[in-house]
């Protein structure tokens, strides 16, 4: 079970770390994220997708010729981040931040897996077909689409939260 510890520079140390299990499901359920990703030139990037949070790690996809799969094939470090839309504030909300190294998903029912939560989560708007190993769109025809999305893992090496009373909360894996 990982434990949060509360960093009292930045929090109430007299505080009650969120337990793990509030941090992954906030995870689960947000709707939006940001990953930032670096540049060969060392340069940050950073661009707002949609995921999902399964198996204790977060899954994203992007396409082969995207600036954040050239970052990627130079750095798999990442940082994925996600917060309270509309109440986002100094002293309301919740916001996470994900640390960890991108590990590109190739086995095929591990993808037709991730396809279904994406679904799940998604709806219409983010169906995917398993097609070698990457993922395809679903047209409204039923036929998948050309040309494929890469599908990446992180399994976090650190999560912090902040907000919510007790300011800043670190869960180390």
């Amino acid at each position: 079970m990982t434990t949060g510890v509360i960093d009292p520079r930045y929090g109430d140390p007299s505080a009650t770390p969120p337990p793990w299990g509030v941090i992954e499901r906030f995870l689960m359920d947000a709707q939006l994220y940001w990953i930032i990703t670096v540049r060969a030139d060392g340069r940050p990037h950073a661009v707002p997708l949609v995921g999902v949070w399964q198996d204790g790690a977060f899954a994203f996809c992007t396409g082969p010729d995207e600036q954040k799969q050239r970052n990627l094939d130079a750095n798999p470090h990442v940082a994925v981040t996600t917060g309270s839309t509309g109440a986002n504030g100094w002293n309301r909300g919740k916001d996470v931040v994900v640390e960890g190294t991108a590990v590109r998903v190739t086995d095929a029912e591990a993808l037709r897996t991730l396809a279904t939560a994406w679904f799940a989560k998604y709806g219409d708007d983010w169906e995917f077909a398993v097609r070698g190993q990457e993922f395809v769109e679903i047209s409204d025809s039923g036929a998948s689409t050309e040309g494929g999305a890469r599908v990446y893992r992180v399994a976090p090496h650190k999560v912090i939260a902040f907000g919510d009373g007790h300011g800043q909360t670190t869960y180390r894996f």
